[in-house]
């Protein structure tokens, strides 16, 4: 990989590689943008099958970061770091502090907090060498797990994604298929189902898909023929992209929106559905309650204006479908869109004080 040719083309800011010998840490910081301010992104640990596949994930999910945190309408930047190593037998105090301290040394431009393979009580241990976390344990300041207020932004990003399809954002007999009923996905079929909508469910973990049988009343369906339901709204909330060729023709839906992560297998496919008249709510855009929650805890943490926040998913999304028709383009790129207009103005706008200052300053 030509890291600097890498960093280049997609403006990224800065990589850090961090290694200490006494605790085996191998870790790598990735920042991409810090035009909005510092960067936020989570801590991965993973048992990746070389150093350059850890360093390709890292710069994709910093550059990542900063879309989701800019679309967010977050004061801050996109970052990420990936921690090379089996999260079940390779965690350490030692190893979290030495990672902590490369976090401290960066002074700030990077705030570190939970992702894959990593717990609330991990960045606890990171937090005894450097404030520049978020997302710890249930304690002063912090904000626990970010779950529930993740599955509302879903909830509420779906309620805009349905009245853009039906012309109410009602959701009072819809018909929704949600795949994976994990933590957050459990708790968006808590709100469907007391709206009234009609939910049928599928997991590989049986226990889970039982459980909202018992308590929602939902409707339970086998792995493949989640795709292929008549329903109104998909819901994906496991594995990410699963839109792909194999599934786009069997989608009868009208709106796609849930929790999962890099729903689109190619960009391509982000085309197709929109070619459908598929309704598609960019997923770093509806799942980004989680990182608004998180972000919170930086201005001393207050659950109540969290979740205000929280809410604006809801006009966010709007803002999104707006720019799709405005420039007719796929929605998945009007997501993209929204957070670069947002970043080159204010990039601008900072660009023009600096100027300004510095024109003061030359004539004093």
């Amino acid at each position: 990989m030509d890291v600097f040719k890498y960093m280049e083309t997609h403006d990224f800011e800065q990589v850090v590689l961090c290694q200490d010998k006494n605790s085996g840490l191998k870790a790598i910081i990735a920042i991409h943008d810090t035009t909005l301010g510092p960067a936020l992104g989570g801590t991965r640990m993973w048992t990746y099958d070389s150093e350059e596949a850890a360093l390709e994930d890292a710069l994709r999910l910093a550059r990542g970061m900063t879309y989701k945190n800019a679309a967010a309408g977050l004061n801050l930047g996109g970052g990420k770091t990936v921690i090379i190593g089996d999260p079940k037998k390779d965690k350490s105090e030692e190893l979290f502090r030495a990672f902590g301290r490369y976090v401290e040394s960066l002074n700030g431009r990077y705030i570190t907090a939970v992702d894959v393979g990593m717990t609330e009580f991990d960045i606890d241990v990171i937090n005894l060498e450097t404030d520049y976390v978020a997302g710890g344990s249930a304690g002063a300041g912090a904000s626990g797990n970010p779950s529930a207020v993740t599955a509302y932004g879903i909830y509420v990003g779906m309620k805009a994604s349905a009245k853009e399809a039906f012309g109410t954002d009602s959701l009072k007999g819809k018909k929704v298929a949600v795949q994976g009923v994990g933590n957050v996905a459990y708790t968006l079929c808590e709100h469907l189902h007391e709206e009234g909508a009609e939910l049928f469910v599928t997991d590989i973990n049986k226990e889970a898909v039982q459980r909202a049988v018992d308590n929602f009343g939902a409707t339970a369906v086998g792995l493949d023929e989640i795709y292929g339901l008549d329903v109104d709204i998909f819901a994906p909330c496991a594995l990410g992209a699963i839109i792909n060729d194999d599934t786009i023709p069997q989608f009868k839906c009208k709106v796609i929106a849930g929790s999962a992560n890099n729903q689109l297998k190619e960009e391509r496919h982000g085309d197709k559905i929109h070619e459908m008249d598929i309704i598609y709510a960019p997923d770093y855009v509806i799942n980004s309650g989680g990182v608004i929650n998180v972000a919170d805890e930086l201005i001393g943490y207050n659950r109540e204006r969290a979740l205000n926040r929280v809410s604006s998913i809801y006009e966010t999304i709007e803002r999104v479908f707006e720019i799709s028709k405005r420039d007719e383009i796929p929605s998945y790129q009007a997501a993209d869109r929204l957070a670069e207009e947002r970043i080159a103005s204010i990039g601008k706008s900072r660009m023009q004080y600096l100027k300004q200052e510095k024109s003061i300053l030359s004539n004093k």
